[in-house]
């Protein structure tokens, strides 16, 4: 095998954000902040969203938009509409 041409392979830990759960894994990640995990000291990797926190493994929905999607398209584009039907000379 040739020298120095792999990536570093090394315990990291990985924390998401949302729910501060963390994993401690095998990556070539290279990142500037450490972290204390079980008494050592690890490279931290942050995460937006893991199976911790995600709403398909967590079985809770996060409401993230109260108004629903067709209603925003509909508000947006009344005017739209409006004026077509006025125009329309059938």
């Amino acid at each position: 095998m040739k020298e120095n041409t792999h990536p570093e392979y090394r315990e990291v830990v990985f924390m998401d954000m949302s729910s501060n759960d963390k994993i401690l894994t095998r990556s070539t990640i290279h990142t500037r902040e450490t972290t204390q995990y079980e008494g050592k000291e690890y490279p931290l990797a942050k995460m937006e969203i893991s199976s911790a926190s995600h709403p398909f493994y967590t079985g809770q929905n996060k409401i993230v938009d109260s108004e629903g999607t067709v209603e925003k398209f509909n508000r947006k584009y009344a005017s739209y509409t409006k004026s077509a039907k006025t125009s329309d000379p059938a």
